[in-house]
């Protein structure tokens, strides 16, 4: 029985949001050429359940690239309708479409010529016929027995939310590269703008060596720079090869000479590079492609500037 009714509500609102595409007709073009034309900001207004509908409204429309925000109907008809300036445009949300705190914010978005866009579920109600735009939101049933508590008509009315925030991603062209740099503390925006030169080691974090110091001095060179690993140069200063902890442990393997042994004699050659301006995120698929824990960052005259390892990446949360 429980799970009858809960199947039974899935399907009731799913309906709701199905019987929505019917209704996207030349009201709600228009809602979405008055928003791209806006100079100001998108107010969501809306009481109740409709109000926090409202709230999630106006966060999708802020993370897609359009300036929105909430403003409670109670809390404007006491002083915060100073913040609606003539510029903007309204989204105003009611099912009833009679809603006493919202219609009485209606003469004030008049005066200032505010453009507002009604989302109802009685598009003949006295707000939808005080609106210069009305988008159907009804629904034949709510989800619950009695057909009285907001279930179906706030998801249909969410989701019209969302076709109206993606349209005007769409026709702004608004990339995810956008997206990141309003997110910059996700893990998406990170991977999007986050550059090796953010996280890379320079100056004096480099481990440097030539390619005649001698193993014991490679590898304290190594050790103290805490980096598992060291570049080593030619006597003009330019990347000729690599020396690992890795490269360590197969040396000590195959010889019991080693500390007679110079970084030219053991080095890896022709390391792996890559430039300060890449992505951190192509940075780490260069290193799980060739099983590598560090890239080498050079300058034009082909001399180490910088150094990013594998725990930089992942402490700096690109992944």
């Amino acid at each position: 029985m429980i799970r009858e009714k809960a199947k039974e509500v899935i399907r009731k609102e799913a309906k709701a949001v199905l019987d929505l595409e019917k209704k996207i007709d030349d009201q709600f073009v228009k809602a979405v050429e008055l928003i791209l034309k806006c100079k100001g900001r998108v107010i969501v207004t809306g009481m109740g359940k409709s109000g926090i509908i409202g709230k999630k409204i106006a966060a999708t429309l802020t993370s897609t690239g359009t300036a929105a925000f909430f403003l409670h109907p109670a809390e404007a008809i006491h002083g915060d309708l100073g913040m609606v300036r003539k510029n903007d445009v309204v989204i105003a949300i009611t099912k009833s479409g009679d809603t006493d705190e919202l219609y009485q914010l209606f003469p004030v978005f008049k005066r200032l010529a505010v453009p507002i866009i009604t989302l109802t579920g009685n598009p003949h109600s006295p707000v939808a016929e005080k609106s210069d735009v009305v988008i159907d939101v009804s629904v034949d049933e709510e989800a619950c027995p009695y057909n009285l508590i907001p279930t179906s008509s706030t998801t249909a009315t969410l989701v019209m939310g969302d076709a109206l925030a993606i349209a005007l991603l769409e026709e702004r062209h608004f990339s995810s590269e956008d997206f990141a740099l309003l997110h910059p503390g996700g893990p998406l925006g990170r991977k999007l703008i986050l550059r090796v030169s953010d996280i890379m080691h320079t100056g004096d974090q480099i481990p440097i060596v030539s390619e005649e110091t001698n193993i014991k001095e490679v590898i304290l060179e190594m050790t103290s720079k805490r980096l598992g690993t060291t570049t080593v140069v030619n006597e003009k200063g330019e990347l000729v090869g690599i020396f690992t902890d890795g490269d360590l442990r197969r040396l000590v393997e195959r010889t019991d000479e080693i500390f007679s042994l110079k970084a030219r004699e053991t080095m890896t050659k022709n390391p792996k590079t890559i430039d300060s301006d890449e992505l951190a995120a192509k940075a780490l698929n260069m290193m799980e492609s060739y099983s590598i824990t560090s890239l080498i960052i050079t300058n034009g005259k082909k001399e180490p500037i910088g150094i990013v390892h594998l725990h930089d990446i992942l402490k700096a949360g690109v992944v």
